[in-house]
């Protein structure tokens, strides 16, 4: 075509096609442009109180060649292990986290003048009240070889929870998106894209100890066992 100016203008040459892609446009007002969502993180947590107590206990003997050390903590170990069995920690329960052997040096570290010996255990103690009842026991089948590394706490099926920590979070985003888009005057579309996030620390157990001398009992404090979690989440957003 001749244009006003005498000189051919050219025009384009699939108009229709690029009618038929704005009027899609049209018909789908949720499209994943930048002007057309909003993104929030929402986050949640759930809490439960733990139903298992997890004993990080050592056994450690000294003496003056490495074949008495290695005995010494060997049969130590085997009456501590005698007791927890007998406290009801079944063998799943009990297991073997590290051993090993140092040497003892004098003052000056230029003669030795033994060994050590050590074996570190963890145990899963299911019935929590009877915690305060067992580690006497196990320091008394140990001996002066007993060592408790720490407790801790956990919950024995934590799925739920996690479940739970989730659906705070993603109804957290909601909440906040819903807020968004309401100040931009917009109403909110549907879900474009879902991201979870990492998880927050465990729970730590709170210890009161009621005496100092000979592993007295200590009962433990459960209180409760928390798990978070996050979600990236965009929402689509409709037409003004």
């Amino acid at each position: 075509m001749e244009g006003a100016d005498g000189m051919a203008s050219i025009q384009p040459p699939y108009p229709l096609v690029a009618r038929i892609a704005l009027s899609g446009a049209l018909l789908h007002p949720y499209s994943d442009r930048m002007s057309d969502h909003v993104e929030v993180i929402g986050s949640g947590s759930a809490g439960a109180v733990p139903d298992v107590v997890v004993l990080d206990v050592r056994v450690q003997a000294e003496a003056a060649d490495v074949g008495a050390a290695l005995g010494r903590a060997s049969s130590a170990t085997g009456d501590l292990l005698a007791v927890a069995a007998a406290s009801g920690i079944a063998d799943a329960d009990r297991r073997t986290t590290g051993m090993g052997v140092s040497t003892r040096w004098d003052r000056e570290g230029r003669g030795v003048v033994g060994y050590t010996a050590f074996q570190t255990l963890r145990l899963l103690v299911r019935d929590r009240d009877a915690t305060s009842e067992l580690l006497p026991r196990l320091a008394a089948a140990a001996g002066d070889a007993f060592g408790l590394d720490g407790v801790s706490l956990e919950v024995a099926d934590a799925g739920p929870l996690h479940e739970r920590a989730r659906a705070a979070a993603f109804a957290d985003a909601r909440a906040r998106a819903e807020q968004y888009a309401a100040l931009a005057g917009r109403p909110l579309g549907p879900v474009l894209r879902v991201t979870e996030a990492s998880a927050g620390p465990g729970p730590a157990p709170k210890l009161r100890a009621m005496a100092a001398d000979a592993m007295a009992a200590m009962p433990v404090e459960p209180g409760e066992s928390q798990v978070s979690a996050s979600v990236l989440v965009r929402f689509g957003l409709g037409a003004p």
